[in-house]
């Protein structure tokens, strides 16, 4: 049994019980990160603040939102936009944040592609990363659905009717999901459970997966260099702190990371105040409406890439190149064999591949917005081959690239 004396101060009885000042030193003090590294390193600190953005406006709108076909419309429309006093701003900001998170997310994800932050033990890093995409991505289209407009609707359904599997005809699995026939009130209440329940707390759970699998092999660092964490901190805790390749998290690197936010919640508000639109679809402000079908249906910017992957092919082809795109990026730290975990522009073919991957994914997501129709349709075509091919190489191209 531990051992307890009379406390001398509250801080003392809390860390007899909760080892508070063990936890400060493990996650805080002593959590150790490179020097050699950029603002780029800051889009983790954003993604979470981010997070909490999204979870307290989140909170606000729950308040008013009536999860009801008949009234889930004019409760977001209506009530929150015209008659709850500031509803409109939490809206723009829960609006912009979902918006806003998934170019974070793209940029933290590229990032770690470039500098080779899934490699040298820091699969499970990847891993539980690519977790967090997969969640938020569930948590955005639950979240889309429930404004229940025009949009809304019909992206429930095609999106839906993926499940089916084509010649599988699995019609009874996409009736199970919806728990209908077509999107209804059933429909509303699964996808709004999982909006504000299940799907957050996965998320909480995730990023907590994600920092603890941090703690190990530590952050990478720009230039790629091998530090040795134990030697270098003790150097910092001697005094030595300028000859020293690493400081503390807090609060060292801390403040660096606030000033990237700081500047990324300017941008941030600025787009909530005056821009907030363009995270918001026009048709979707019309309400729902099973019987008319938009001309033109598309996902939200952030899976039009995966989106028109899917488009180009016949129905099984295409929802055999939609599956593959959504899973091959997990494979990444196995698929990529080099030694090598250094930034890409020093790596020869990968370089290459890396600077095709990211101009091929842009050109997916802007062809997935246009109809699918003359040269567009063959440039998503290409585009979506491309990308199956990038993949289809990847190994090929770095198992025999030379020790850097």
């Amino acid at each position: 049994m531990a051992h307890f004396t009379k406390a001398k101060s509250l801080h003392d009885w809390l860390n007899q019980r909760l080892a508070i000042d063990t936890l400060r030193r493990v996650l805080a003090t002593e959590y150790w990160i490179p020097k050699n590294i950029n603002f780029l390193w800051a889009m983790g600190m954003i993604l979470a603040i981010t997070f909490g953005l999204l979870l307290v406006s989140g909170i606000f709108l729950l308040m008013y939102y009536q999860p009801n076909v008949d009234l889930a419309f004019d409760s977001v429309n209506y009530t929150i936009m015209q008659e709850v006093g500031y509803g409109w701003l939490w809206r723009h900001i829960h609006g912009v944040a979902a918006s806003v998170v998934f170019l974070i997310i793209y940029i933290h994800m590229f990032t770690g592609i470039y500098y080779g932050s899934y490699k040298n033990g820091r699969e499970m890093i990847w891993i539980s990363g690519m977790l967090l995409f997969v969640a938020f991505s569930a948590e955005a289209f639950s979240g889309y659905m429930l404004p229940w407009g025009q949009m809304s609707y019909w992206a429930g359904m095609v999106i839906t009717n993926l499940f089916s599997g084509g010649s599988l005809h699995a019609d009874g699995l996409v009736e199970w999901i919806r728990g209908d026939y077509v999107p209804a009130q059933a429909f509303l209440n699964r996808f709004f459970m999982l909006h504000v329940l299940l799907i957050p707390l996965a998320i909480i759970g995730l990023i907590g997966l994600h920092f603890g699998s941090l703690r190990i092999p530590h952050v990478n660092n720009q230039d790629g260099e091998e530090i040795d964490f134990d030697a270098e901190a003790k150097k910092y805790l001697a005094g030595d702190k300028a000859g020293s390749k690493v400081i503390r998290f807090v609060n060292d690197f801390l403040a660096k990371d606030m000033m990237v936010v700081g500047i990324f919640l300017i941008l941030f508000f600025y787009l909530v105040f005056y821009h907030y639109d363009f995270a918001m679809d026009p048709v979707n402000f019309d309400p729902a409406n099973g019987l008319k079908t938009p001309a033109h249906i598309y996902p939200e910017w952030y899976f039009l890439w995966s989106y028109e992957i899917l488009r180009p092919f016949s129905t099984d082809v295409g929802l055999i190149a939609f599956a593959f795109a959504q899973v091959i990026f997990f494979a990444l730290p196995f698929l990529d064999r080099s030694p090598n975990a250094v930034p890409a522009s020093r790596r020869g073919l990968f370089k290459v591949w890396f600077w095709v991957m990211l101009v091929d994914m842009i050109i997916l997501t802007a062809m997935g917005k246009v109809p699918p129709e003359g040269l567009f349709s063959t440039i998503g075509l290409y585009a979506a081959l491309t990308f199956i091919g990038l993949w289809i190489a990847l190994p090929i191209i770095t198992k025999f690239e030379k020790k850097a």
